[in-house]
């Protein structure tokens, strides 16, 4: 079917969106690049409701303007664009049309969110914070533009939302923008705390997150529990494999059999809560398990018998009041010597804050820790 877009928006060479808006400060300006913004007769017709603003990351380094030129160019073919593609040192390359569905995140986000944006990924530090600055600016004038609280990934179902939060509430798998802001050191606290406030034109924060003292610094909770969890591996074409309880360094600190492929995983732990899921060969990302129980292949594990497992992703609830601990967990491969990096759930170890594994490689074995810290 083809797709009209009814907006009768003009294509400007400059169009200009407010930047760092506080109540005492003056707005400046930044400008659009149109030159790959789809046309009145490309991309959806549908109009959207005005709920989320939702924040992506590309997942590849390459320039901005790269990623426009693709996304203008199989806008239809692909089945995926959005609205704004920020990099390049700051620019912001228009493709989607502001209030009209995007094709960023599935249906219900796309439905919610009249702008969705991308930030190019760089290497270069000096160029990310440039970058990183527009990105922030722009999602939260786009907020202020539509009445969305600009509030990241809470609890409401108005905000301005990461990709990730989306997976995790309604449908995919993708966990954007999270890793790679953390690879420039940007904390999930950060960037919610630099959305809520914006930066000025100068690129400073207007409220900057304020330097625990030594009178006030933190401490850490007294009331850690001790959180253990076990887990076990399928044998592709064999058997379950004996469980083993958090990682050690033998033969017996992990899941799994060298060299081998498996195509079933269970976990669960003594105290709060995890939910897990494998991507395989043949399916992609299978649906999140909350339970761990061999016994229940239905909602008790991880996978489909026969199906190679070749990646892994878990979230672990710390219970309310207690300590603050997460899953860190790594995985090995068939096709390569040594353990891959550490994941963490919640995005703190830059450059593996996704998933463990490597697509399209067979998993052989799969370590996890249930801390405060990484033990790996």
């Amino acid at each position: 079917m083809t797709k009209l877009n009814k907006l009768k928006w003009v294509v400007a060479i400059a169009a200009a969106f407010f930047v760092g808006t506080t109540f005492n400060s003056k707005v400046s300006a930044a400008t659009v690049n149109n030159d790959y913004a789809l046309s009145a007769s490309e991309g959806s017709s549908l109009r959207t409701s005005n709920n989320v603003i939702i924040a992506h990351a590309t997942g590849t380094y390459a320039p901005a303007v790269n990623n426009a030129i693709f996304e203008k160019r199989t806008w239809y073919s692909n089945g995926a664009y959005v609205q704004y593609i920020v990099g390049d040192g700051g620019k912001i390359y228009r493709v989607g049309a502001e209030g009209y569905q995007a094709w960023g995140a599935g249906s219900w986000a796309n439905a919610n969110a009249p702008v969705q944006i991308e930030l190019a990924q760089t290497y270069n530090q000096a160029e990310f914070r440039k970058d990183y600055v527009t990105y922030v600016n722009l999602l939260r004038s786009s907020a202020i533009k539509y009445g969305i609280p600009t509030d990241v990934d809470s609890s409401a179902w108005r905000g301005v939302k990461s990709h990730l939060w989306i997976t995790n509430h309604v449908w995919g798998d993708h966990t954007d923008p999270y890793g790679y802001l953390a690879s420039h050191g940007v904390t999930k606290a950060q960037f919610a705390h630099d959305v809520k406030y914006g930066f000025s034109s100068s690129g400073n924060n207007v409220n900057p997150t304020p330097k625990p003292s030594k009178r006030n610094k933190p401490v850490r909770p007294a009331n850690k529990k001790a959180v253990h969890v076990t887990y076990a591996l399928h044998q592709k074409g064999k058997q379950w494999l004996s469980p083993v309880k958090d990682f050690g360094s033998g033969s017996n600190g992990f899941a799994g059999v060298p060299n081998s492929k498996h195509d079933m995983l269970y976990i669960k732990v003594n105290h709060g809560s995890l939910m897990y899921r494998v991507h395989t060969i043949e399916d992609g990302w299978l649906p999140f398990v909350h339970k761990g129980n061999k016994n229940d292949t239905v909602n008790g594990v991880a996978g489909i018998k026969g199906h190679t497992i070749d990646g892994v992703q878990m979230y672990y609830t710390t219970p309310k009041g207690e300590a603050y601990q997460q899953a860190y967990y790594r995985t090995q491969s068939t096709q390569r010597a040594g353990y891959l990096g550490t994941c963490a759930d919640n995005g703190s170890v830059a450059g593996f804050d996704s998933w463990a594994g490597m697509y399209g490689e067979p998993l052989d074995r799969l370590q996890i820790s249930i801390n405060d810290h990484s033990n790996f």
